[in-house]
């Protein structure tokens, strides 16, 4: 008895073909497949390619014969059974069970097919696609190899593509280069470490642009920046400004190396100044190098800026008391106490880009208090009898000393370069949109800042004062000379503004020291650190920093030797790190600047700091232990 079986072609068109028996049947689909397998093969893998990588198929015509061509070889392989026109919903697979598991049948294109069909006699038309029925089998065909790669079973609605039908080859160049980009993006994948999301540095990696001109700003300008006119005591106008903008733009290209270097590496971020030294040196000579200028540029200003910062609310209290005031003053390791207890408040905030708004007021105060003392300074006039000539020194190893000096002064001006890679830790980065680019453009406005800071600080102060100024600098300048002719408003708002700028420098520069201690933390017990034991860490800190501060009161003496010590931080180790890094071409122009640039750098910090030491043992030092004023 004759039997009728429905078969399907991959365009979707379907005919009745009369069989005598399974076999024959199967005989039938064997050698169609002979005959236009490879073919179907190839547009079968050019189809799934083209669904991953989300590209429609090209558009073809609709098919149109008599059903007994529908398995000739040369139709099976024609462009004309790929027709995207929808169709109508076919009948559920019917037939023997036996013939269930036939090869045949389970590669049959029914069982690959989005639509479903109903019998036709003669003619293939094109109607309007309506929803499938479920996939009617035998339980034992559902674990069939090629039913389970079946789209039946993971569509229940016709894919619709996302970008207009185009000819082929412009999807195989979209396919391509989307590729290549995937490829590209895989072998960029920044390896973190995973303590890297516990720590208060890298805890947080939203940062921007803007974020980078707070932070930068508010560590790079400070009370540091007051005591530059003592500098063109000894060098005079000419060599005092120039000198001034060789150390600006020198300072500068070095931290742009350092935003250079944060991803040198691919697949590697530098996140911390001592991580990059470790990389470059070496584990052991890199700590060697930079532990000790990073330790003080942290610790160190942090025990300064509770002096100024004690001094100032000291200072602040006493122009609002006024000369008649009867109350009795704290002393100056009181006013010490009351600074710190603020900064630990503060430093509650948990991680480096929590304290952006800290720093945006940092800077603020510091860009206002730095441009009201020198208008004040210039709206005053000059001194009587102030005279712009260098000091004369009573012999050359005196006046070398005091150059010596001067370039110490100016470079200990300089500082934020230990800071420069944890700020950039903070925002996120890829291949397409790197982190260099917004913290560069962070970097450039803040400079832009500190210049116009620095050079009227520097210059209008000498103007005004001469060779008259204090060794306190602008601050102590302003209050001895015109502090009976000025507004106690503006006094008092000065020493209120430098109160504020040391609370948010303060928390910036102490946050490598809390990122150091809870770092041991997390790799010993491998689990973030408590709330608790971070507050706990952060106001020990705190109380060290007070101790230092009481017990050594004269380390502002010290500026220019320790100044000295910590100059290849900011000028010399990031173009060493820049050629063993980079690996630049040999005898290139980049490779000579970094190499004459740090050795002068290194140079430079010698001889500073045995000028230091040796303006120490000739002139002495008013050492004062726990006897702060």
């Amino acid at each position: 008895m004759w039997e009728r079986f429905t078969s399907f072609d991959r365009g979707g068109c379907r005919s009745q073909l009369p069989t005598a028996t399974g076999k024959q049947r199967i005989g039938e689909k064997l050698s169609v497949k002979r005959s236009g397998g490879r073919r179907g093969m190839e547009e079968e893998e050019v189809k799934e390619m083209s669904e991953l990588l989300s590209i429609p198929m090209p558009t073809r015509p609709p098919v149109s014969g008599p059903p007994s061509q529908l398995h000739s070889p040369s139709l099976a392989r024609s462009p004309l059974l790929h027709s995207p026109t929808p169709q109508t919903p076919r009948a559920p697979v019917s037939g023997p069970p036996s013939q269930l598991h036939s090869p045949s049948l389970t590669r049959s294109p029914l069982l690959h097919s989005p639509t479903s069909q109903t019998p036709r006699t003669s003619e293939l038309h094109s109607i309007p696609a309506t929803p499938r029925p479920p996939v009617s089998a035998p339980p034992s065909q559902l674990h069939s190899p090629s039913l389970t790669r079946s789209p039946l079973l993971h569509s229940a609605t016709p894919r619709t593509p996302r970008f207009a039908r185009t000819p082929l080859a412009s999807p195989m160049r979209r396919a391509i280069v989307n590729m290549r980009a995937y490829l590209e993006d895989i072998g960029h994948l920044t390896k973190l470490d995973p303590h890297d999301a516990w720590l208060p540095i890298t805890e947080s990696r939203n940062g921007n642009a803007y974020y980078s001109a707070f932070h930068t700003l508010s560590s790079g300008i400070g009370f540091q920046a007051l005591v530059l006119p003592l500098a063109f005591i000894f060098l005079g106008w000419t060599w005092g400004i120039l000198c001034l903008s060789v150390a600006f733009a020198w300072q500068l290209y070095t931290l742009w190396l350092l935003v250079q270097l944060h991803e040198s590496v691919p697949g590697t971020r530098y996140s911390r100044y001592m991580h990059l030294a470790e990389a470059a040196f070496g584990a052991k000579l890199g700590k060697w190098l930079a532990l000790f200028p990073i330790l003080y540029l942290s610790a160190g200003i942090c025990t300064a800026i509770i002096i100024v910062g004690g001094g100032a609310m000291k200072l602040f209290f006493q122009i609002v008391c006024g000369a008649t005031c009867d109350s009795k003053p704290l002393t100056a390791a009181e006013w010490y106490l009351v600074f710190t207890c603020l900064a630990v408040v503060l430093s509650q905030l948990p991680n480096l880009n929590s304290i952006a708004g800290i720093s945006l007021i940092g800077s603020v105060t510091a860009v206002t208090y730095c441009t009201l003392i020198w208008v004040i300074s210039v709206s005053k006039g000059r001194l009587p009898g102030v005279s712009y000539h260098p000091v004369e020194a009573k012999s050359d190893v005196d006046r070398v000393l005091g150059i010596l000096n001067a370039l110490g002064i100016i470079s200990f001006a300089f500082r934020g370069h230990n800071l420069v890679l944890e700020i950039q830790a903070t925002m996120p980065s890829s291949l397409k949109h790197p982190s260099r680019v917004p913290m560069w453009r962070g970097v450039k406005a803040a400079y832009l800042l500190i210049a116009f800071c620095l050079y009227p600080i520097a210059i209008c102060g000498f103007w005004a004062y001469g060779n008259m100024i204090p060794p306190n600098g602008m601050l102590a300048a302003l209050y001895a000379f015109h502090g009976q002719d000025t507004s106690r408003v503006l006094l008092g708002l000065t020493a209120l503004l430098v109160v504020f700028n040391c609370l948010s420098c303060f928390q910036i520069y102490a946050m490598p020291i809390f990122d150091t201690m809870e770092s041991g933390y997390t790799k010993n017990k491998n689990r973030p650190c408590p709330r608790w034991l971070r507050s706990a860490f952060r106001a020990f800190f705190a109380a060290v920093s007070y101790f230092m501060a009481v017990a050594f009161p004269f380390l502002s003496d010290l500026a220019g030797l320790i100044g000295g010590m910590a100059l290849p931080v900011t000028l010399a180790f990031p173009c060493f790190m820049w050629i063993l890094v980079k690996k630049p071409q040999r005898y290139s122009a980049m490779w000579y600047s970094n190499w004459v640039l740090g050795s002068a750098g290194m140079v430079l910090s010698l001889i500073l700091t045995i000028a230091g030491v040796w303006n120490l043992v000739k002139t002495g030092i008013d050492i004062r232990f726990f006897k702060p004023e």
